[in-house]
């Protein structure tokens, strides 16, 4: 049986890591931030990172099967709900409760 001590210590070092290596960049290129090419990167990585992630979605549907339907709703309302409200993080948690809601009846 693993110590507990042991495995606390472990999420706490994981924890530090993890959030370590998400502020790093900021700390880094902070005198850079008005940089274009940073700009540029926090403009377009949202919609790219978006683009992957439907893409990847896809990839695994057979579209031949009712269950498809369900994805089909889920990204529809998405997408309908960002074009509406223009919030990303609303349209994802409308289509990813849509989604959960359908699946699950």
């Amino acid at each position: 049986m693993v110590d507990i001590g042991y495995l606390l210590s472990f999420i706490v070092v994981m924890t530090v890591a993890t959030f370590a290596t998400r502020l790093l960049p900021f700390v880094i290129f902070q005198k850079q931030s008005k940089h274009p090419m940073m700009s540029y990167i926090a403009k377009y990585t949202p919609p790219m990172i978006m683009s992957i992630l439907v893409l990847y979605v896809l990839k695994n549907v057979d579209f031949n099967s009712v269950e498809s339907i369900n994805t089909l709703a889920a990204i529809a309302t998405t997408v309908g709900v960002h074009l509406w409200k223009g919030n990303s993080l609303l349209s994802i948690f409308a289509g990813t409760f849509l989604y959960m809601y359908l699946v699950q009846s």
